[in-house]
């Protein structure tokens, strides 16, 4: 049986494990596993395995992740959200739209601080749906805002998802976070401009609130301000060099404990709850790391990646039409799992085809982030949908779906844009 052969069972035997609902980590695990004992001999692939995966997990830069995720599991707690939805509908909440406008623009601020789409829909759409809901907005445009503000989680730094790219393709975390920010801005304006479209088409959708005085637009500012300076310290510091990543964590986390201090919130109670998440979603994010060593491990030794990427050249197609053909599929993927579990499984696979085709790999990391974040809220997954329903049964999954709907204009547009023009990507690095 040739090693092509054996790559592509492997493969299939992934997703049909997925599928049975394994975990996609010990899926992973357990096909690079039996398929590099296939292929090599035991003592082979034992010595391949455990050295990958050694290597790998004692990195330093891994340790990054736990320190974002502490610092944003931190600020979570701190009361930072309710902060920036008053700041940002003491700003804007005269307009019509403003409470869809000010939910894109919190979520846009936490997650500046959180990287997790899925806690920065939680966190927002807790307050914004019931405050939407007072004010008689449409239930499609409450949800829609909510579930793709959540997205945003993912493309605005810190975002534990564009660490994982940087450690699977092995790229700087620092140009991964740097390149993110101009897309992260142009998704976010897009949002707020179909908001805008859809209350000029229909203004019943979305009626305007009162005019706040210039004193309380100024007063919202006051909770804000410390979380941008922590930002700006966290990034600039990062950006200017600094810090390293891991270093920008570690003042990152150090900044938000001072920050709650400071404010009379921390607590032991506050320091275990976190602390105790952090374990979870790291031990999760690392167990998806060892169970990619090990896939990885089997493609490479199979050379499935090389073998697709000549593939992918050889074709009598524009570099950027099997480029699409590519993204496609990472939509189709995000809209069926995880967006991390996607990433995973996939990168190995298609990084090599991004390089020989010509793209860079900061771009292609970031377009992949992108795309799968659509995956977040794309029926029939939509894993953000179903947070928005958890948080006001009252929905109906047709309102929510036909929310998101009115917002996968904007991430298609984003996506044509950035593959059409890659230097606003690359032009900042």
């Amino acid at each position: 049986m040739s090693f092509t052969l054996v790559a592509m069972i492997g493969v299939l035997a992934l997703f049909l494990l997925i599928i049975l609902q394994v975990p996609i980590s010990f899926a992973m695990f357990i096909v690079g596993f039996f398929g590099m004992l296939h292929i090599t001999s035991p003592m082979a692939a034992y010595n391949i395995i455990s050295s990958g995966i050694w290597e790998q997990l004692s990195s330093y830069s891994l340790s990054v992740i736990p320190l974002f995720v502490f610092m944003g599991e931190l600020l979570f707690r701190s009361g930072i959200t309710e902060k920036l939805f008053a700041a940002a509908y003491a700003w804007t909440g005269h307009r019509r739209g403003s409470m869809a406008t000010t939910t894109i623009l919190s979520s846009a601020g936490f997650a500046a601080v959180c990287g997790s789409n899925t806690a920065t829909a939680a966190t927002v759409g807790t307050i914004a749906l019931p405050e939407m809901k007072k004010f008689g907005y449409h239930k499609a445009l409450s949800a829609g805002s909510v579930a793709a503000g959540g997205t945003l989680g993912v493309i605005i730094p810190p975002s534990a998802v564009l660490i994982v790219i940087a450690l699977q393709a092995e790229l700087a975390i620092r140009d991964l976070f740097i390149a993110s920010i101009l897309p992260g801005l142009i998704l976010m304006t897009l949002f707020v401009l179909t908001i805008a479209c859809l209350c000029w088409r229909n203004p019943a959708m979305a009626p305007a609130g009162e005019r706040s005085f210039w004193g309380v637009r100024l007063a919202s500012l006051k909770g804000v301000v410390e979380i941008f300076v922590l930002f700006t310290l966290v990034l600039g510091g990062l950006f200017a060099g600094w810090f390293t990543s891991t270093e920008a964590a570690a003042v990152g986390c150090v900044g938000a404990i001072t920050l709650i201090g400071l404010r009379g919130r921390l607590s032991w109670e506050m320091l275990w709850e976190s602390l105790s998440n952090t374990l979870r979603t790291s031990a999760m994010i690392l167990m998806l790391v060892a169970g990619a060593v090990v896939f990885g491990r089997f493609l490479t030794v199979t050379r499935l990646p090389f073998m697709v990427g000549e593939w992918a050249a050889a074709l009598p197609l524009p570099a950027i039409m099997v480029m699409a053909c590519v993204l496609l599929i990472y939509v189709i993927g995000g809209a069926l799992m995880d967006a991390m579990g996607v990433l995973i499984i996939s990168i190995p696979i298609f990084f090599p085809v991004a390089l020989v085709l010509g793209y860079d790999p900061i771009w292609f990391g970031i377009m992949v982030c992108i795309v799968t974040s659509m995956g977040a809220i794309t029926p029939p997954v939509g894993v953000n949908a179903f947070i928005v329903k958890s948080l006001d049964p009252e929905l109906s999954f047709g309102d929510i779906f036909l929310g998101v709907g009115y917002f996968m204009t904007p991430y298609l547009l984003c996506i044509t844009l950035l593959l059409l023009v890659p230097d606003i990507v690359l032009f900042v690095l």
